[in-house]
């Protein structure tokens, strides 16, 4: 079968793969590096700081969180979207593009296809105004629950997120904790997960970061109730103290309250053998199978008996579960198919002579240099 010429947009906020937290990212590199070694010649564009066995192009040296302070970074982002599409559309088969709405005008504009994957909430009004003013384009979904807001679109698939199989070490014998881990933001209610572990009398691990725009809903939800000797403070970790964590937690206490699109963290649970207790909301019912992998729960009192029966969960079945649905293998060749599926339906694009594609880079070249230096006038580029 013909190897694919695919260009892969990440966002620059984190590297590829991103140092600690990072959804997105991580996701990107995963399916860089798979599509990679099925033959497939990958181009990504990320950070300079990435990581990649493809042909890596950085607009910026850094990931725009840890690197220098810069004035935008929809600015960044923009001009990484201008010389994917007005430098180099033609030397791809496909474009696949993580960077969403930002997309939109350089995707309509070019005959290479482009394919967008969605990886946020689309249950916002303008959101919703917008998915459907551009409803032609191939949209990508991560679970079924994130179309809810707007089924009618042009959705070329559903592709669920997976991992390597030897990324995260199964363990059948776990240590008397349980663990919340990710953002400390309110809509993942980590408030919440504290007061059922006290409730509960259980031990509860907190491992996450803490975003500028949550400081506030951290220093009056979550700060007043860490004094207690059943909760550990942890903060933000890195991948292999992650692994750690989960691996070794009876259970992942995850009571979000909001249609999250997937949720990385169960299935990275789940890789473990550790079940996970979760609110009935967004994609947390096609993830976790109630009673199988773990308790999907509606009210607190769920949430309490599920803390009390958690070792009726295997934590056998929870791994055999992940490896069924939720591998690196099964993403990477979903979106192959998604891939082609799309470049059969694209509008065949004329043949461009070398000489002529050639002009035409140049053109594009200098008509980029012309148009985006009084832009940049005075901006910091790190």
């Amino acid at each position: 079968m013909k190897k694919l010429r695919i260009a892969q947009i990440s966002p620059l906020i984190e590297s590829v793969p991103p140092k600690k937290y990072g959804g997105t990212e991580r996701v990107v590199y995963y399916l860089t590096e798979g599509l990679v070694e099925r033959g497939h010649e990958v181009t990504l564009f990320a950070s300079g700081d990435s990581v990649t066995s493809a042909r890596l192009i950085a607009p910026v040296t850094q990931s725009l969180r840890l690197g220098r302070k810069i004035h935008s970074t929809i600015i960044m982002h923009m001009l990484m979207l201008s010389k994917v599409y007005e430098e180099m559309a033609g030397e791809f088969d496909i474009i696949h593009s993580h960077l969403e709405y930002l997309t939109l005008p350089y995707a309509t504009r070019f005959q290479t296809p482009t394919v967008l994957t969605m990886h946020g909430r689309l249950d916002v009004p303008d959101y919703v105004e917008m998915l459907r003013r551009y409803r032609s384009m191939a949209w990508v979904s991560i679970s079924d629950s994130q179309r809810l807001p707007a089924p009618e679109i042009n959705w070329a698939g559903t592709v669920y997120h997976g991992y390597p199989e030897s990324l995260f070490t199964f363990n059948p014998d776990p240590k008397e904790y349980f663990l919340y881990l990710g953002r400390f933001s309110e809509e993942k209610r980590p408030d919440e997960a504290i007061r059922l572990a006290r409730a509960c009398k259980i031990h509860l691990k907190l491992a996450a970061k803490i975003d500028p725009a949550d400081k506030a809903y951290f220093k009056t939800k979550v700060e007043p109730l860490l004094d207690s000797p059943y909760i550990e403070y942890i903060g933000e970790v890195d991948d292999s103290r992650k692994g750690e964590l989960l691996r070794n937690a009876r259970a992942l206490l995850n009571p979000i309250d909001w249609p999250e699109p997937f949720g990385l963290v169960m299935i990275e649970a789940l890789a473990c053998g550790t079940p996970v207790i979760v609110r009935r909301c967004g994609s947390s019912p096609e993830v976790i199978t109630h009673g199988l992998t773990g308790f999907v729960c509606d009210s607190q009192l769920d949430f309490i008996h599920a803390i009390h029966n958690i070792d009726t969960i295997s934590r056998a079945a929870c791994r055999r579960e992940f490896e069924r649905r939720f591998t690196l293998g099964h993403m990477v060749e979903k979106y192959e198919a998604l891939y082609r599926n799309v470049i059969a339906a694209a509008p065949a694009r004329p043949p461009t002579s070398l000489s002529q594609r050639s002009f035409q880079l140049r053109r594009h070249r200098s008509n980029r240099r012309q148009s985006f230096r009084k832009l940049l006038h005075g901006y910091h580029l790190p």
